[in-house]
Order: C-alpha cells, then sequence, then structure tokens
C-alpha cells in the first residue's frame, strides 16, 4: 500500500484566525457600547414617559379641583343672593311690623290716658276736700320756712326795725308780683279781646261745612317673586302733628282695598325732568345709568283715580 507524506503549512490559516479574532474583540467592544446607550436610551425615555403621566396626572387633579371650586362658588352666590333676598323681606315685614305696633300703640296710649284721666277725676269727685288738703293744703305748709318771713320772738330793739324793713319788703315784694300779674292777665284779655273782634265776622250767614284735602303719598314695592307688596304712607310732618297724621294714616290704610289705580302709558315731564336730574348727577357708570333709564323708560306708571276717603 503506497503511502504519501504531506507538509501542510497552517500560518495563512492562524494568520487568518488571528485576524478574525481581532474582529470578534472589536464586534464585543461595540456590542458592549451599544448595550450602554440602549441603557441609557430607555432610561431617559422611562424618566421622559414618567415626568409625562405625572404631568398630566397634575394637571388633571388640578382641573379637576378648579371645577369643583367654580361649581361650589356658584352656589355660593346663588344662596349669598337668596339670603339677600329673604333679608330685604324679612326687614321689609319688621318695617310693617314696627309701623303696625306703633299705630297700635298710639292708638292704646290715648285711650289709657283718657281712661287714667277719667279715673283721677272720679277718685278726686270721691272725696275732694281730703284731695285739696293732701294736693294744695301740703304744698303751702311745706314752703310755708321758704314762703314767709322768719320772725324772732324775742328781740332787741335794733334788730326789731330791720325785721319790720325786712317783712315791710316782702310785703312789698309780693304785691309788685300780684299788680305785675294782674296787669299781664288784662293786657292778654285786651289782646285777647282784640283779636277775636278781628277773627269774628260782624254778621252772622249760614255756616256750610268745607273739605280739606290733604296730600298724600301712597308707595307700594314688590320686592321678590312671591308677590309680597309693601305699602308706604307719607305725609307732611311739620304741618300736622302725631295724631292728624295717625288718623289720615289709618284711613288709608283701612281704604287700601278700594283705591282705584289707573294705567298710564307715559309719564309725567316734571318727573322725568326729576329723574333725569338725578341720573345726571350720579356718580355711577355710565353702564348702570343706561341700565336705569332703560328701565324707567319700560316701566308701566299706575296712578290714583280722583276720589276722597
Amino acid at each position: 500500500m503506497a503511502r504519501f507524506d504531506f507538509t501542510v503549512d497552517t500560518n495563512p490559516m492562524a494568520h487568518e484566525l488571528g485576524g478574525v479574532s481581532h474582529k470578534v474583540q472589536e464586534t464585543t467592544t461595540a456590542v458592549v457600547a451599544m448595550k450602554t446607550a440602549v441603557v441609557l436610551a430607555e432610561e431617559q425615555a422611562a424618566s421622559h414617559v414618567c415626568g409625562n403621566v405625572n404631568k398630566g396626572f397634575y394637571t388633571l387633579i388640578r382641573s379637576q379641583i378648579s371645577q369643583k371650586i367654580a361649581r361650589l362658588k356658584s352656589d355660593v352666590d346663588s344662596h349669598l343672593m337668596r339670603l339677600v333676598q329673604q333679608r330685604k323681606q324679612l326687614e321689609a315685614i319688621q318695617k310693617r311690623m314696627e309701623r303696625d305696633y306703633n299705630m297700635i300703640a298710639a292708638r292704646y296710649k290715648k285711650l289709657f290716658d283718657g281712661l287714667n284721666a277719667n279715673l283721677e277725676q272720679r277718685v278726686f269727685e270721691l272725696d275732694r276736700p281730703a284731695v285739696d288738703f293732701a294736693v294744695k293744703e301740703i304744698d303751702k305748709v311745706s314752703n310755708r320756712t321758704t314762703s314767709l318771713t322768719a320772725t324772732v320772738p324775742v328781740a332787741q330793739l335794733e334788730s326789731l326795725a330791720v325785721s319790720q324793713h325786712i317783712i315791710a319788703s316782702n310785703v312789698k315784694n309780693r304785691g309788685s308780683k300780684v299788680i305785675g300779674s294782674m296787669t299781664g292777665f288784662l293786657t292778654d284779655m285786651y289782646e285777647q279781646k282784640k283779636l277775636t273782634n278781628r277773627i269774628l265776622l260782624s254778621t252772622y250767614s249760614n255756616v256750610q261745612s268745607k273739605r280739606l284735602s290733604v296730600p298724600v303719598l301712597i308707595c307700594e314695592c314688590n320686592f321678590d317673586k312671591f308677590d309680597q307688596k309693601t305699602t308706604d304712607i307719607t305725609l307732611n310732618r311739620s304741618q300736622w302733628n302725631q295724631a292728624v297724621q295717625s288718623l289720615v294714616k289709618n284711613t288709608v290704610t283701612d281704604a287700601g282695598d278700594r283705591l282705584q289705580w289707573n294705567s298710564k302709558q307715559e309719564a309725567n315731564r316734571e318727573i322725568k325732568s326729576e329723574f333725569s336730574k338725578l341720573l345726571a348727577s350720579s356718580n355711577v357708570s355710565t353702564r348702570v345709568k343706561e341700565a336705569a333709564n332703560k328701565l324707567f323708560q319700560s316701566n308701566h306708571f299706575q296712578t290714583l283715580s280722583s276720589q276722597s276717603l
């Protein structure tokens, strides 16, 4: 059997394998660098996503809180407006109750004052001498020490003349007061007689009753949607006393259901002029003035027909 011996040179293959090993090392270095870059990119992406998620969450929570605040503020404003309206209604009711109380109190005060005066007169008439002594004589007895001049029962001759001068001076003073009182009384009587002669008519005629018209301002207000009306009555307080004012107010209040109101399409020119002056002199904004003027133009007035109460 033939035998063949060959000698194979492995240096080129070893050289090539050395090159492959070098490339493998470069590839390993590139892979490690790429892995590091990938890890860093993933970390940055995760941080970016977490930041956006947190920002969106906080934005959502803030939006929800703002919506709740707006809704609650709207509810509070509505409740506040309702409370203000109720306060106005309660104030109107309070004013009406105070007015009714004052009217009833004045009426009962006048009644009880009359009853007290009548009872006092009757009690005095039960025992007139005792009442006169208690009311009149006791005061005279109590004032004797200040009204009469004190005299000393036992006095020397020098002091007696001085005491007599004092008594005479006191008598003269009292006489002067009496004369002055009589003079004033006669003067007043004379002036009253002259005034009576000037007022009274010299000839008598048939006296007829006259009707006196008293101007009264009736203001009816409506503050709410429940049609609860409040009526204020105003009249001239400088010309009439409290009794006449109460009588006129009671008469107008009792005749409130019988008052006939007539619709009027246009307000009086004097009212328009006065309203324009008040609106021009006001310090409010132009928008408020325009709204007030618009409400005034669109309002319908009602006036009372000519009638007597």
